[in-house]
């Protein structure tokens, strides 16, 4: 079983940047993947960004839309993994939600089906 707790979300102008974190509640290095999915009103949930925790160097994956914009990184020491959000949008309005896997998940397919456990979403909001 694992715990995810999300924070950083904000209300930003468009242009801007926030962190957000997912703090786990057991190590990271027991977690195969960890990643990071969005939810606008009225819009499916979406991929945001994964990270390979158990691959070598904790292989990373983007969504096209925040490729060069989002960096997803990890603190084992913290148990955590964070998203980086620069030049923001304000189609990147939305609940954004950590998610884990205590299994491997397959690279290049991003379902939201892989992951078991996920957090209770943290809003970003970003005007223009």
């Amino acid at each position: 079983q694992v715990q995810l707790v999300e924070s950083g979300g904000s209300v930003v102008q468009a242009g801007g940047s926030l962190r957000l974190s997912c703090a786990a509640s057991r190590r990271t290095f027991n977690i195969y993947v960890m990643g990071w999915f969005r939810q606008a009103p009225g819009k499916d949930r979406e991929f945001v960004a994964t990270m390979h925790l158990r691959l070598s160097g904790g292989i990373t994956e983007y969504a096209e839309s925040v490729k060069g914009r989002f960096t997803i990184s990890r603190d084992n020491a913290k148990n955590s993994v964070y998203l980086q959000m620069n030049s923001l949008k304000p189609e990147d309005t939305a609940v954004y939600y950590c998610a884990a896997s205590l299994r491997p998940v397959t690279r290049g397919v991003a379902r939201s089906s892989d992951y078991a456990y996920w957090g209770q979403g943290t809003q970003v909001t970003v005007s223009s």
